[in-house]
């Protein structure tokens, strides 16, 4: 199991959720990577998260993660589509229209 990132707790929860982003991008282990995802996946389920996760682009992990050979990293991003959380920030970036499936992304 990842460790807790090591932040300063007076930083807040930018500072928070961009050290999960952080060990996200540097972290070899796959097993890290999947519990930071899954993290940043429970983040975007309160609205007040949202500016922060797309400060961060947040959104182009979960849209990295489709292509990892790492079919749980894929699961979860393909489940974060599906619960909509981030979809504001698909729709911005032009990757799918509303109502689109990511399961059936070409």
């Amino acid at each position: 199991m990842a460790q807790k990132p090591k932040v300063d707790p007076h930083v807040g929860r930018l500072g928070y959720l961009q050290a999960l982003v952080t060990e996200f991008q540097e972290t070899e282990s796959q097993d890290a990577k999947e519990q930071v995802l899954a993290n940043l996946a429970n983040f975007a389920y309160d609205p007040s998260n949202y500016q922060y996760l797309r400060q961060l682009q947040v959104v182009d992990l979960f849209l990295d993660s489709l292509s990892e050979e790492n079919e749980t990293l894929v699961e979860f991003a393909i489940e974060e589509n599906r619960r909509g959380h981030l979809k504001g920030g698909f729709i911005q970036r032009g990757v799918c229209s509303p109502g689109h499936d990511l399961m059936q992304w070409p």
